[in-house]
């Protein structure tokens, strides 16, 4: 099992932000632990259905940081 501290940030509205490198890090960390809990018998299901998975969470986390990308690109434009 994965332990993570994530930081929490407050916006000026009152809701509670998470950094996104943080929810990509969180995302890959339990895609890995969910395709190692499956190899070594720990995690109920087949193999195959856990790397399905695992490769939904990392291509999310890749598109998160892709999107990141972009809106910091269009940021350092307008400077």
């Amino acid at each position: 099992m994965i332990h993570v501290s994530i930081p929490l940030i407050p916006a000026v509205d009152g809701a509670m932000l998470i950094p996104a490198d943080h929810v990509t890090t969180l995302l890959r960390r339990l895609a890995a632990d969910w395709e190692r809990s499956a190899e070594s018998g720990e995690l109920r299901g087949d193999l195959q259905t856990a790397r399905d998975l695992s490769g939904v969470l990392t291509e999310l986390a890749d598109q998160i940081d892709v999107e990141c990308i972009g809106f910091a690109s269009a940021l350092d434009e307008d400077t």
